[in-house]
């Protein structure tokens, strides 16, 4: 029985020092960089040792990163697109995959700012010269406006008048500088920064497809088990609430 004890101990060190040490590269959302920031310490927490280092970026460039063989062991993206692209051509462990949480698109506009719209409808009107979506092509807070703004019967009247950011942060920052009159981006992106941008309206849910954060594993990851508990510990009771608390939903139903 001794015997039987002392080898169950010694299993659970070696599965301790397994991770020990264990780096994990993180490729994910420029939306989810303070949740999951808060989930990295989280999970560096729950595995002394281990380390979460994280790539923020748009979406798309992710995607097209991995596909150029990019060392990733786990890609989180704020739209299934990117990763149902990427498990037509096997670079997702499949059984990884995992929707974790959902967001909503706002039209904001800077807190100090003389000419704004008070609805979406007023984007047409003569005063509103300049509205800063994300890069449809690449970013989906960009994609999701795009079909909203289509959705509302608004998007041809709308392109001229349209200047894209590469990323959110780059739409958030045109808006709060005053370079533009309006924009759309998710709620999660205008929180943080409250103070220099305010939300004008919610878009209707009837009018996008309902945003879904979905994440998994990367085929070939030499840490696969580490990747898959960094994804267990965003679907965890305090990944959920660190989720939560910067504006993200986490009960989802698709």
């Amino acid at each position: 029985m001794l015997a039987f004890i002392f080898c169950l101990l010694l299993a659970a060190v070696a599965v301790e020092d397994a991770f020990a040490g264990t780096e994990i590269m993180i490729s994910a959302a420029l939306s989810l960089k303070a949740p999951f920031e808060d989930i990295g310490r989280i999970y560096e927490k729950k595995y002394p040792g281990s380390k979460a280092v994280f790539n923020f970026g748009p979406s798309g460039t992710l995607q097209k990163q991995i596909e150029g063989g990019a060392p990733v062991d786990v890609f989180a993206s704020a739209s299934p697109k990117e990763l149902d692209d990427l498990a037509s051509s096997k670079l997702i462990v499949s059984a990884t995959r995992v929707d974790f949480a959902g967001n909503s698109i706002v039209l904001i506009a800077a807190s100090k700012a003389a000419v704004r719209p008070a609805a979406f409808s007023d984007l047409a009107k003569k005063n509103i010269n300049r509205i800063a979506i994300g890069n449809p092509a690449s970013v989906p807070a960009g994609k999701y406006a795009e079909e909203a703004l289509k959705n509302m019967g608004l998007w041809e009247n709308l392109k001229v008048k349209l200047v894209y950011g590469e990323h959110v942060r780059q739409v958030m920052d045109y808006v709060a500088r005053g370079e533009v009159d309006a924009g759309m981006v998710f709620l999660t992106d205008a929180i943080p920064r409250s103070g220099e941008v305010e939300v004008i309206a919610e878009a209707p849910a009837s009018v996008y497809k309902p945003i879904v954060y979905t994440m998994a594993a990367i085929t070939g990851t030499k840490n696969e088990s580490a990747a898959r508990n960094f994804i267990a510990v965003v679907i965890s009771k305090e990944g959920k609430e660190a989720l939560r608390k910067h504006g993200f939903v986490v009960n989802l139903h698709r």
